[in-house]
């Protein structure tokens, strides 16, 4: 079978399309014939090296973390899904697989795909669905009638996170860009800062929760607007303590590493009065079948900024790590 395989860390030179055994699935595996898999900021960071602290598989690794497609064959111990099921997966951290023609998925780690959904728009959810429920929801906890700030909300995990939190009942805030504002008023969103020409610090100690998905000097000016004794999760700045001990298996050599790096925004914030979390999201089936509900229900939209052909996957990663999509970007499979 066809996958995209990284052979050594780097640019993009150090990846190829290549042929490669089709992988077997263990007992509560599913094997799937790959239709469509979304692209992530993540993959163009593994590909560089960046998570070699994190994740140091054996090369060369099969990329990819998240795809649509169809059973077609199970494990022994699997009880959720039979040969032909459609569904849509977010594969675990150390394992991936997704760009390729088949992948396997630990049963857990998948659910059946929204009706209505073709496979692209499916593939687009998982990765970017899954943390923007999982912050939102279990980290900053919001409630009906908050304030939540989000930066970024014209891209790919934005999207998500500006519709989750009008479902969770907040008031939402989101930068966006002149040529982003038209996409996330669409999406619900109830005011937006034009990152261009307004400064954020401007906006008033207002905001009950903070969803950082830029980092840099976005993160350092949100410290200025959230209100005393509340909390940012961030997904793009640095890694702190507990994402080794919650998000990565409680590994304390790493927990250190991260003590150190990190201690220049948690002093921010401690200034700020402001908690501050770094979040490795975690597959989760049960969280998939919440959202494909409320893709049903109409409460989710899926945004897909771009579709490649599986063939030119070198081309969709470059267009990710330019950093202007709006939505996601997804390749699909012949």
């Amino acid at each position: 079978m066809r996958a995209y395989v990284l052979e050594r860390y780097g640019g993009p030179q150090g990846s190829r399309l290549m042929e490669v055994p089709a992988p077997m699935p263990g007992p509560r595996d599913i094997l799937v014939k790959v239709r469509a898999a979304g692209l992530n900021p993540v993959d163009f960071k593994f590909r560089q090296g960046k998570l070699r602290a994190i994740l140091r598989p054996r090369l060369p690794f099969v990329l990819g973390n998240e795809f649509a497609g169809e059973v077609i064959a199970v494990g022994g111990d699997v009880k959720r899904f039979g040969v032909g099921d459609r569904v849509f997966a977010r594969v675990a951290k150390h394992r991936a697989g997704g760009f390729a023609e088949q992948a396997c998925v630990d049963e857990d780690h998948a659910a059946h795909m929204p009706r209505d959904l073709d496979f692209a728009a499916a593939a687009a959810v998982p990765l970017a669905g899954l943390t923007a429920l999982q912050a939102l929801r279990d980290e900053l906890d919001v409630k009906p009638g908050q304030k939540v700030f989000i930066s970024g909300g014209a891209g790919g995990v934005g999207t998500f996170a500006i519709q989750i939190a009008k479902w969770l009942g907040a008031h939402v805030t989101t930068t966006a860009s002149p040529r982003g504002e038209a996409l996330v008023c669409s999406l619900g969103c109830d005011e937006v800062i034009d990152y261009t020409a307004q400064d954020i610090s401007k906006a008033g100690r207002r905001f009950d929760a903070g969803f950082d998905l830029i980092g840099g000097n976005t993160l350092e000016q949100m410290f200025e607007i959230m209100k005393p004794g509340t909390k940012i999760v961030s997904v793009a700045a640095l890694p702190e303590p507990q994402t080794a001990i919650k998000d990565l298996g409680g590994r304390r050599t790493l927990s250190a590493i991260f003590w150190i790096i990190s201690y220049g925004i948690r002093y921010r914030a401690r200034r700020a009065g402001i908690g501050y979390r770094y979040l490795f999201m975690h597959p989760s089936g049960a969280d998939l079948v919440q959202l494909a509900g409320l893709i049903e229900q109409g409460k989710l939209k899926v945004i897909v900024d771009k579709t490649y052909p599986f063939a030119n996957i070198s081309d969709a990663l470059a267009y990710v790590e330019n950093g202007r999509t709006k939505g996601k970007v997804v390749v699909t499979m012949s």
